[in-house]
């Protein structure tokens, strides 16, 4: 296991891996030998991040999310300055925080704009912690001309106008709030730092500046009760009135988060040390107040509602009421799910080539037609791996090589379908 950032302890590691007797010299290591736990102390953070090389994102087949419609992300920034009871990433990266020279930001933005991925999500956990940091980075996309679309988080304290509005003219499409709670008390309870009629505000400043704001809520916190929940709910719907995507989390207590290490003093009761309920859709703590059934009942509820919306929208579809737009979610949705289930089942990975019936061109690819003919047979080829219908994997598979996620190469006289995983 690691302590603290990994870059520099990876890469001692690497080094001395056939040398157990050295492990103990490489600082942020904790190790089993046997039934002693070796600790080798955390390391410093790391003052420069901008030494730091840029991932070696060709090694990974980025290919593979681009088509499940996942984001692609990059940070600009380290550390947080904030002390909210429940988060672990000040554990991780530091309360200080520790900024990337925004030129190199901006080069790294142009470079992942290049790979046709829907969504740039800029993955620090606070953008919009020092404005000075923001503007530098939103001045320079604007300058170079860059047309990029891209997401960030935000504290609704640590936002304006004007820098919603310069984030937007750089491409800023939406902003997530950490909400947490509809109650003022339980905002205090756990050193969230926020009011909610700081949210409003924030909310408000969005709309102005024509940039999407979400917001998350975290159901289980300390002192949590149906009253408690009840307030949380219709904040949300209050938010929602005001045009704010929202939704909903359960307190996951990681190891290093105050809310842990002191959960007898926060009336916390933990279920589960079973790190694989550690993932923030169902209920793994309990209060005084409030059971896990209570907490797990307002995510059920949320999820059913958004399965009669998504319902609705397959109506209107398939009547013909619903537009491309207005279809698209359920439409991607349906897309993400299919793809998704190809790739674990490793569905086109297994198909034997086949004997090619349209020569192609000088680089092995198809022509358009062709490539359509043998959609259609591929659809009778893989139908009996997966449950959808023959239609919706037609539609999905031509999606799929339209935007380049799926490729048919000829070589050798046959036909080779392939995920195209590096890009």
């Amino acid at each position: 296991m690691n302590l603290g950032e990994g870059e520099e302890t990876i890469v001692e590691l690497a080094e001395a891996w056939r040398n157990p007797e050295e492990w103990a010299n490489i600082r942020g290591l904790v190790y089993r030998d046997g039934d002693q736990v070796t600790s080798t102390g955390e390391r410093p953070f790391i003052e420069n991040i901008d030494a730091l090389p840029l991932p070696a994102r060709h090694l990974i087949p980025l290919g593979r999310y681009r088509a499940l419609g996942l984001p692609i992300s990059m940070t600009t920034s380290r550390g947080c300055p904030f002390r909210c009871i429940f988060c672990v990433g000040r554990k991780m990266v530091g309360a200080r925080v520790r900024y990337r020279n925004p030129l190199k930001v901006v080069d790294e933005l142009a470079y992942l704009s290049t790979l046709d991925f829907n969504q740039i999500n800029i993955a620090d956990d606070l953008f919009t912690a020092a404005r000075k940091h923001c503007l530098a980075v939103c001045d320079e996309i604007i300058a170079r001309g860059l047309r990029i679309r891209w997401t960030s988080f935000a504290r609704v304290d640590t936002v304006s106008l004007e820098v919603l509005q310069r984030m937007k003219a750089a491409g800023c499409t939406a902003v997530s709030f950490g909400v947490e709670t509809g109650n003022p008390e339980m905002l205090k309870r756990i050193k969230k730092g926020i009011t909610l009629e700081q949210v409003v505000q924030a909310v408000q400043m969005c709309k102005d500046a024509n940039i999407t704001p979400h917001a998350s809520f975290i159901l289980g916190l300390p002192g949590e009760t149906r009253e408690t929940i009840d307030e949380t709910v219709a904040f949300g719907e209050k938010l929602k009135s005001m045009g704010v995507l929202h939704g909903f989390h359960l307190l996951a207590p990681f190891p290093g988060t105050e809310v842990r290490e002191n959960c007898q003093a926060y009336d916390l009761r933990i279920e589960s040390h079973n790190w694989n309920d550690y993932h923030a859709n169902r209920a793994i703590v309990s209060t005084r107040g409030a059971s896990r059934e209570m907490l797990d009942e307002v995510v059920l509820a949320w999820e059913a509602n958004f399965d009669i919306w998504l319902d609705r929208i397959k109506k209107r579809r398939a009547s013909g009421e619903a537009d491309e737009e207005e279809a698209w979610p359920l439409t991607n949705l349906e897309h993400t799910v299919l793809i998704y289930d190809l790739m674990m089942k490793e569905v086109i990975e297994n198909l034997d080539p086949i004997p090619a019936e349209t020569p192609a061109d000088a680089t092995g690819d198809l022509t358009g037609n062709a490539t359509g003919l043998a959609l259609e047979r591929l659809v009778d080829r893989v139908d009996n791996s997966v449950e959808q219908p023959a239609d919706e994997i037609l539609r999905t598979l031509n999606h799929a090589t339209q935007r380049g996620y799926l490729r048919l190469t000829q070589k050798n006289g046959y036909s080779h379908w392939a995920w195209n995983d590096y890009l």
